[in-house]
């Protein structure tokens, strides 16, 4: 079975760069609860928007991401039974396609190089499997299309869901 996984609000946490950046150049913490089912830019003032949008079109944003809680420990049982692949849409932000190889290198070593695929549309990818926050990604993958949950996509009701790491285990009946 090959089992195609995003990265970003996947097993990188995106989600908690934008929160500190923000955070970092207006003075304002928001939480993850605050973004329940929608972004960043959507509800902070509108005079800011513009700068939050920009925020992953720096050249730092995807430097050493915090890594989603176990995501290291049930990708890597999934990698030892299965066909893994990390797929991500990093194409539309140029400057994270070296800090996105150094990281799985760092955290995700046992994903060989030649299983990394940095693309722009996903809907080029084959597998059984793409496990993913975006619908934009999931309505145009031919496999079984499960959805991360990330703030952002709390109120989708589309897709078979995994909360967490943790309920990967179970679906892939890893313990």
């Amino acid at each position: 079975m090959r089992i195609l996984i995003d990265m970003d609000d996947v097993i990188a946490n995106a989600v908690e760069r934008f929160l500190e950046w923000y955070e970092r150049d207006f003075g304002v913490r928001y939480t993850k609860e605050d973004l329940r089912g929608t972004k960043l830019h959507m509800i902070v003032p509108e005079e800011h928007r513009k700068i939050v949008k920009e925020y992953p079109h720096c050249e730092d944003f995807f430097k050493d991401l915090p890594v989603i809680e176990k995501s290291i420990e049930v990708v890597e049982e999934l990698n030892n039974r299965f066909e893994v692949y990390i797929a991500s849409a990093a194409m539309e932000f140029p400057y994270s396609l070296p800090h996105k190889t150094k990281w799985l290198d760092k955290h995700f070593p046992f994903i060989h190089w030649k299983r990394r695929i940095f693309c722009g549309d996903k809907s080029v990818l084959k597998g059984d499997i793409l496990i993913d926050d975006h619908d934009f990604n999931l309505s145009v993958f031919d496999g079984r299309a499960i959805m991360f949950s990330s703030p952002h996509n709390l109120n989708d009701t589309k897709y078979e869901r995994l909360d967490s790491w943790l309920d990967a285990e179970k679906l892939f009946d890893l313990k």
